[in-house]
């Protein structure tokens, strides 16, 4: 996600840490190579030109002129700048009493609505809705049957009808949810492969028909300019109330992002980040500055974790931790939490300084073999990994049906990862409880970084040879 952007972003911001001073002809220089980097991340022409005029401006200031570290202020600026641009948080979903509140999903076929649309019937559901999905999509062959079996996965049901009237089945749902006590119903609608009048009239019909109190447009994010396109396009028709950014995680530019605010007025609501019902995200314009700017996402990292982490198990993992008896088993349960978080690479980029340790993740496809070969050690090896000397090794290599180097490869993979725990438990965040309860310690973190990254490349002294007299 914006790694290019990311990328010339931090090469714009070293070459000017080595300026004594800022002036107008640095600035000038830095402004051309930011506009260079916003344009290929294919952000909207008059989005980058405003922007860098605003960036421009603001570095011209006495704070920055006068600054010692003219790198670091102009990180600020531009990180205040980026929030503004994709700002302000509205993540908020209006629910009406008495229900249920109606939330119409718009959108180009091939978009990801219908996904988008179970993604957020399972949010709805967390923040404890009952909910109800419709199958509005009639013109997509299989996209009623495709919401059915998304609704089974998720245990959320699903309106449908065997009919072609799309304000019909629309009117019938509704009808269905008052007579069900929903609290919110999801209407999925139909999408073309480009807008067209006839799509235009039947979207609006199906509006005036349920008359929604929110109407979501759901963007593939990788059409860059296309999406931001289809949204204006979209807004003098319908009244939007938010945007739904999807597949930003296969989105390397992040212009769609960058731009769509600016140019419809309507707030991202949420943004899609990986094909799995759960990567759903609340969309914070402080938080995605802070990622294109390559400086981490803690409070994401943060409410990861409390996701997937029991407090109290987070705190007697700790204490093993701490006394250094964190076994195999421990590995597997946090390998697994890991993994339902994104990985430990993904992990990795919402850490500030950390997003070099990716020689650290573990492959989602090398899970069950890693399990295989745990499960092939005995309790005492588990939870003492230290006593799995050669012949142990030959033999769990045999029980697991592989061969010594690969439990060799995890037992070491093994070892980096306690010695990266035991440095984070000790290096003042407080380790999984600090993540649980949101003391997160910044420099501690990068630090905690930077001291794993150094371990890993140390080499050991040569020692001399002793002078026979």
């Amino acid at each position: 996600m914006f790694d290019a952007l990311t990328t010339k972003f931090n090469n714009v911001f070293r070459s000017l840490s080595g300026r004594g001073r800022i002036t107008e002809a640095n600035v000038s220089d830095a402004m051309g190579q930011v506009r260079k980097a916003l344009l290929e991340a294919d952000v909207n022409y008059h989005v980058v030109k405003q922007f860098c005029k605003d960036v421009s401006q603001a570095a011209m200031g006495a704070e920055v002129i006068n600054s010692l570290h003219p790198g670091q202020v102009m990180v600020k600026i531009v990180n205040d700048e980026l929030t503004r641009l994709m700002g302000p948080v509205d993540t908020n979903i209006y629910y009406v009493s008495p229900g249920p509140t109606i939330i119409m999903l718009a959108g180009l076929q091939g978009c990801g609505k219908t996904t988008t649309a179970a993604k957020l019937g399972k949010y709805l559901v967390g923040k404890g809705k009952k909910t109800l999905m419709v199958a509005d999509d009639l013109q997509r062959p299989a996209a009623i049957d495709q919401l059915k079996i998304l609704g089974e996965q998720l245990g959320i049901e699903v309106y449908s009808e065997d009919s072609k009237d799309a304000v019909k089945v629309a009117r019938n749902a509704m009808k269905h949810a008052k007579a069900g006590g929903f609290d919110v119903v999801v209407l999925d609608t139909a999408g073309r492969l480009h807008i067209d009048e006839d799509m235009m009239n039947e979207i609006s019909e199906v509006a005036k028909a349920v008359n929604p109190h929110q109407i979501f447009l759901v963007c593939d994010s990788m059409t860059g300019q296309d999406a931001v396109n289809s949204a204006k396009e979209f807004n003098t028709r319908l009244e939007l109330d938010g945007v739904i950014l999807t597949k930003l995680d296969g989105d390397a530019r992040g212009g769609a992002a960058l731009s769509v605010k600016a140019v419809t007025g309507k707030p991202i609501k949420f943004i899609g980040v990986g094909e799995k019902l759960d990567k759903l995200e609340e969309f914070h314009p402080d938080r995605m500055a802070s990622r294109i700017l390559g400086m981490g996402d803690v409070v994401t990292l943060v409410e990861k974790a409390q996701e997937q982490f029991d407090a109290g198990e987070a705190e007697k993992m700790q204490k093993k931790m701490a006394k250094g008896t964190f076994g195999f088993d421990d590995f597997l349960k946090q390998m697994q939490a890991v993994r339902k978080m994104g990985g430990l690479g993904s992990i990795m980029k919402l850490m500030p300084g950390m997003g070099q340790l990716g020689d650290l993740n573990v492959d989602e496809k090398e899970i069950t073999r890693i399990e295989g070969i745990v499960h092939s050690m005995t309790l005492a090896e588990r939870k003492n990994p230290d006593i799995l000397n050669a012949s142990r090794r030959r033999r769990v290599a045999a029980g697991a049906g592989t061969d010594v180097h690969q439990v060799a490869s995890l037992v070491k993979t093994f070892e980096k990862t306690r010695d990266m725990m035991k440095t984070i438990s000790g290096g003042g965040l407080g380790g999984l409880k600090g993540l649980m309860s949101g003391n997160t310690d910044l420099f501690g973190m990068m630090n905690s970084g930077r001291k794993i990254k150094q371990r890993s490349k140390r080499k050991k002294p040569e020692r001399k040879k002793k002078n026979k007299r």
